[in-house]
């Protein structure tokens, strides 16, 4: 949600901060006398004619929207909008949070909780293909400027349609169409391609492809991560090889999946969406799972320093349920590297997450015995997780993390308050570290 403000705010300062937006009159007008103007035998072979059709589709695009600007309120946008007034406004929910949705006759406006404009959608274009149309004539342009005199201000202009691709692309997705939004991106990434500007948009490429993987349009998808890939983007931590690799397995290419997958834990073993990707697709399909030590042993091998290496191994194991040897790696981490708290924290929240279970468990449990028994083995699995948070809370140098911590430390001493004064001050301690959410 942030992130994608963070963009579009971005192109609506640039278009307020663009030369005054003409009217959709204006616009449209503009464009006729520039269509006459390249069906001129003798305008045609010129530049700046091409140049002026092109410039003048992006006019048409942009009229709709007007001098509108992100952040701007709506006192602000009745100035330079003058008779111009919305005929319906309604309160609408996008990503769990609450927008005022102003309707005009060709555009939608959506103000946050503090009255700002963060999102124009227009509706209603002048011309529904202005940006493909605005295109063809720079690439016109650019076949008619033999002596590249222009270069500079076709490659702009192609540049701006394509973001302008984007930008639709991305409000699309805010809106919930990501049918739609994977189109655009795509025609952002098909746009920037063009010559001369020639670019591999390597993030529309991404994003036109998670949005064809989110409805579940897998032969796409698998297209334009696969061109992710070529270009060497992996995005966030390898998670193009993720999302391809599920893509293969819902298009029934199972072997595919885990060829993906493998490529991209040689890059990657720190992804969790890999090494839980090759997890289960070793559990599903009967295979060794030897397979995935043998991955990390050759990740080890290239770098036998990387502690963390060691905590995936102990993830590894962990998600097989062999909590013993899960541990034991885990606390190899620290001999690789001593001020490394990731190992401890791993062991942590594995004996946590497991006395939780048994104590859902006895919860479950109506004979006495088998009770008394269950809440001895949650007391103890509890207890586990004490030593090893209490080493990594002592090592990190990460505030926030040691906060993080203290919460774990707090509830198993919560637990044991009563067995002795040591579990009370522990208890004590570490809640204060919460309230305050500093570390000592």
């Amino acid at each position: 949600m942030k992130r994608f403000f963070i963009a579009l705010a971005v192109f609506l300062t640039v278009q307020a901060a663009d030369a005054q937006v003409k009217t959709p009159e204006a616009a449209k007008k503009a464009v006729e006398a520039a269509e006459a103007a390249a069906q001129n035998p003798k305008k045609a072979l010129k530049v700046a004619t091409w140049l002026k059709l092109g410039d003048s589709y992006m006019d048409a695009y942009a009229a709709p929207a007007g001098s509108a600007w992100s952040g701007a309120t709506k006192q602000e946008l009745q100035l330079v909008m003058g008779s111009e007034k919305p005929i319906a406004s309604e309160n609408v929910v996008l990503s769990g949070e609450t927008f005022v949705k102003e309707i005009y006759p060709d555009k939608e406006f959506f103000f946050n909780g503090n009255g700002q404009l963060v999102m124009v959608n227009v509706t209603k274009h002048i011309y529904e293909d202005a940006l493909a149309t605005a295109i063809e004539a720079y690439a016109k342009a650019y076949e008619v400027d033999v002596k590249q005199s222009k270069l500079k201000d076709i490659k702009a202009g192609i540049k701006r349609a394509s973001e302008k691709y984007g930008e639709d692309g991305m409000n699309a997705y805010q809106l919930g169409n990501l049918e739609k939004a994977s189109l655009l991106f795509g025609k952002a990434a098909e746009a920037a391609a063009v010559e001369p500007l020639a670019e591999l948009d390597t993030t529309s490429l991404y994003n036109a492809g998670y949005t064809a993987w989110a409805v579940k349009d897998y032969d796409r998808a698998r297209d334009y991560f696969e061109k992710c890939l070529a270009a060497g983007y992996y995005y966030e931590g390898g998670e193009v090889f993720a999302k391809l690799a599920d893509v293969y397995k819902n298009l029934d290419d199972a072997k595919k999946a885990a060829e993906v997958l493998e490529k991209g834990f040689v890059k990657f073993p720190q992804s969790q969406s890999i090494l839980i990707g090759l997890i289960n697709y070793y559990l599903e399909s009967g295979e060794d799972t030897d397979r995935l030590f043998v991955l990390i042993d050759e990740a080890k091998k290239n770098e036998p320093t990387n502690a963390s290496l060691y905590y995936v191994e102990g993830n590894v194991y962990n998600q097989l349920g062999n909590t013993e040897k899960a541990a034991e790696v885990y606390y190899k981490c620290s001999e690789i590297n001593p001020e490394y708290e990731f190992g401890y924290i791993g062991a942590g929240v594995m004996f946590y997450n497991k006395a939780i279970e048994i104590q859902e468990k006895a919860a479950n449990e109506f004979d006495d015995k088998k009770y008394m028994a269950l809440v001895e083995e949650f007391e103890k699995t509890l207890m586990s997780a004490c030593e090893p948070f209490e080493k990594a809370y002592e090592i990190s140098k990460d505030e926030a993390l040691k906060v993080n911590i203290a919460e774990y430390l707090k509830n198993i001493y919560y637990r044991f308050r009563d067995k002795g004064p040591e579990y009370e001050e522990g208890y004590t301690k570490y809640d204060a570290v919460v309230k305050s959410g500093r570390a000592n």
